[in-house]
């Protein structure tokens, strides 16, 4: 066991960095002490407020010690890894001096399971009241429940907490089962569903809760991760769902082999339709199907939508309602009410879009103004496919004979 509170830090802040419900987290480079920009994995991530301000965080372990042992993760008990854990004491100093030099705004704290669930948890309640109570400290918090622990010591967290989450880990009860035989998918959800239900009683805007699932480590579809997704949002559950892509840290006969790269250009694209699910009002039935039941990692989903549903298009610019608009790929919310805007007083053309600064790379080929339409590509899902993915040629740029730069290399 480390005792040394340096030593702690750096194993706990270490272990902290596989959970993603929090957004990212900060990056490891090479770098020489005292240089500006220096950084490295102290522990610092960042999440975002929902007017786009970017709040730093301290993300932690209060221990990586855990009696479970899910194949999947570097903390579970048959590893054979350096051991920390923090005093409540020591947690809320820490994260009293890290927001007084500036460092952090807030605090991420999750745990391993020591002992049993009920005794992390009131170690957890135990930082958390000296931070708010002792230190006084009304920064944003963060704390991640322990599922299985009692609703009585979620009900304390909820009275002191910004936000609060439990991770599901796999999108199934079978993954679950064979990776994580001590959690249920119910049994995460319990201190959630408490959490809101005590919220909704106190007649109070329902906590901020989020989840993690991570992609990747078992062979469910990305239809079924967007179900799922799908039904925690519609109950009114969950303000995020994160998804991580699997980074294979144990051998085990279950799961992908330690030299498989993580799934990061999926778990990018589950991030787009997830945007889709909460701010497009698509259903997650449309966007992944029984026939096409995954993702298309050459296109993003809004897109690949589209081309599964050329009946719709090409869309009329000029009147199409809101919500039509917003399924044109490539245009978002801002360049829709532009749209709406703008189309009061004229019939929009390609240049009037172009002049209001929307991008056409992409909706071209699905949209008419005032008639006219791209007549390059032909409209056939295999024809417009090809013309959105192939790549662009590189524009050769021709040096200047006033540009010394460009021929003795110096700059």
């Amino acid at each position: 066991m480390k005792n040394d509170i340096y030593e702690k830090m750096e194993i706990l802040a270490n272990s902290a960095k596989y959970d993603v419900s929090c957004s990212s987290s900060g990056v490891e480079t090479s770098y020489k002490k005292g240089e500006l920009g220096a950084t490295h994995t102290s522990g610092i991530c960042h999440t975002f407020t929902p007017d786009g301000r970017c709040v730093s965080l301290l993300k932690v372990l209060l221990t990586n010690i855990c009696i479970y042992d899910c194949a999947y993760c570097i903390n579970r008990v048959s590893n054979d890894i350096p051991r920390a854990v923090f005093s409540p004491r020591e947690l809320a100093d820490i994260t009293i001096n890290f927001y007084k030099r500036n460092y952090i705004e807030g605090l991420f704290l999750s745990s391993g399971i020591v002992k049993d669930e009920d005794h992390t948890m009131t170690l957890i309640l135990k930082a958390l009241k000296i931070l708010r109570y002792e230190y006084k400290f009304n920064g944003y918090i963060h704390i991640k429940l322990i599922p299985g622990c009692s609703m009585e010591l979620v009900e304390e967290i909820v009275k002191l907490a910004n936000r609060v989450s439990s991770n599901i880990e796999l999108p199934s009860d079978k993954s679950l089962k064979l990776l994580a035989p001590n959690k249920t998918k119910e049994k995460v959800l319990q201190p959630l569903k408490f959490a809101r239900d005590l919220s909704l009683v106190r007649n109070q805007k329902p906590i901020g809760m989020s989840t993690q699932l991570i992609v990747g480590a078992t062979p469910e579809s990305d239809r079924d991760i967007l179900k799922l997704s799908s039904a925690l949002y519609d109950k009114a559950l969950l303000k995020r769902v994160y998804y991580s892509a699997y980074i294979p840290v144990n051998n085990d006969k279950n799961l992908p082999s330690v030299v498989t790269k993580p799934p990061l250009l999926r778990e990018h694209r589950l991030y787009q339709a997830d945007w889709l699910l909460r701010f497009y009002n698509f259903s997650y039935d449309e966007i992944v199907t029984d026939e096409f039941p995954n993702l298309d990692e050459e296109l993003d989903p809004k897109t690949f939508w589209a081309l599964n549903n050329l009946k719709y298009f090409p869309m009329e610019i000029n009147t199409a309602s809101k919500e039509e608009l917003l399924r044109i790929p490539g245009i978002g919310a801002r360049g829709v009410m532009k749209i709406l805007s703008a189309r009061r007083f004229k019939k929009l053309t390609f240049d009037d879009l172009k002049k209001l600064k929307i991008s056409i790379k992409k909706a071209k080929f699905f949209i008419t103004c005032n008639k006219d339409f791209q007549r390059q590509v032909p409209f056939y899902r295999e024809s417009l496919k090809l013309a959105l993915t192939k790549p662009e040629p590189k524009k050769l740029i021709q040096a200047s004979l006033f540009d010394i730069s460009s021929i003795t290399g110096e700059i």
